[in-house]
């Protein structure tokens, strides 16, 4: 039985997320919540596997001394291509060797879902926490592997890399998809424009770049920024609210130490109870 405190009934909360929109779902809907749940971003595989298998055949035959994982979405990637060529096994045992070093709390998960564990955490879940911690080890001559997220290329990264003495190879096992159902996001906007949205809950930075872009292709950032006024804002993490900030959203929930999709729930139904 839940607590008062704990209950979200009668709120209105939009998701506006993807890869795990059931599951986040379901969380606030246990406490009562009436969900608007807006795919956002849809992730896709790589069009071309090959580039990430002959990748992978690398990484089996002589494993890295370092690697880099931005993204728990890319490892699974990783693990789900190996399994279809027969490497899993490989893969997994090639890793077991390898330093990890994961950016955040996402990619921590997907290595204990195989029962491996980073060796490496990132000083802040961004590229310069990445940085700061790599900082701190001797990378000339190392061989240093990097998951990238989605396609972006993270120029910095590899630039310090490079310049480190570090020999350097990326991979990406996925790319965005952003032509969604335009429709749903439209829909989003005015819904929260028309104050029908209690709260807005955003756990990564293409959720806002797509909501944004959206709202500029159709003439809309007017209505956004009332709506996004309106209602109230919560982000995952602090790369999430400062992605938020710089388009100047203000952000009013965040989990306090732990930045998962439990604690962003919690957090939403603690703020609600205290505006009754």
């Amino acid at each position: 039985m839940l607590q008062a405190s704990e209950s979200l009934k009668g709120k209105v909360v939009a998701v506006p997320e993807s890869r795990q929109l059931l599951l986040l779902s379901k969380m606030l809907s246990k406490r009562g919540a009436d969900v608007m749940a807006v795919p956002m971003v849809s992730i896709h595989d790589a069009p071309d596997p090959l580039p990430v298998l002959n990748w992978l055949k690398g990484f089996v035959r002589n494993p890295p001394d370092i690697l880099i994982l931005l993204t728990g979405e890319g490892l699974r990637r990783l693990i789900k291509l190996a399994e279809q060529n027969g490497l899993k096994n490989d893969f997994v045992m090639a890793l077991s060797r390898v330093d990890k070093l994961c950016r955040g709390p996402k990619p921590n998960q997907a290595l204990r879902e195989i029962g491996l564990e980073r060796e490496i955490d990132a000083m802040a879940p961004t590229t310069a926490g990445v940085i700061a911690s790599l900082d701190k080890l001797e990378l000339s001559g190392k061989n240093i592997a990097v998951q990238l997220y989605g396609e972006e290329p993270n120029v910095k990264l590899i630039a310090y890399l490079k310049q480190a003495g570090g020999q350097v190879s990326v991979v990406a096992p996925y790319v965005y998809a952003n032509k969604l159902d335009d429709e749903k996001v439209i829909d989003l906007i005015w819904a929260m424009h028309n104050g029908k949205v209690d709260v807005i809950a955003f756990s990564s930075q293409p959720q806002v770049n797509r909501l944004f872009k959206v709202a500029k292709q159709y003439q809309l950032e007017g209505e956004l920024s009332i709506g996004l006024n309106k209602c109230h804002v919560a982000a995952m993490g602090p790369v999430v609210r400062d992605v938020l900030n710089n388009k100047g959203v203000t952000v009013e929930i965040m989990p306090a130490r732990t930045f998962f999709m439990k604690p962003l729930v919690t957090a939403i139904a603690k703020f609600l109870n205290k505006q009754v």
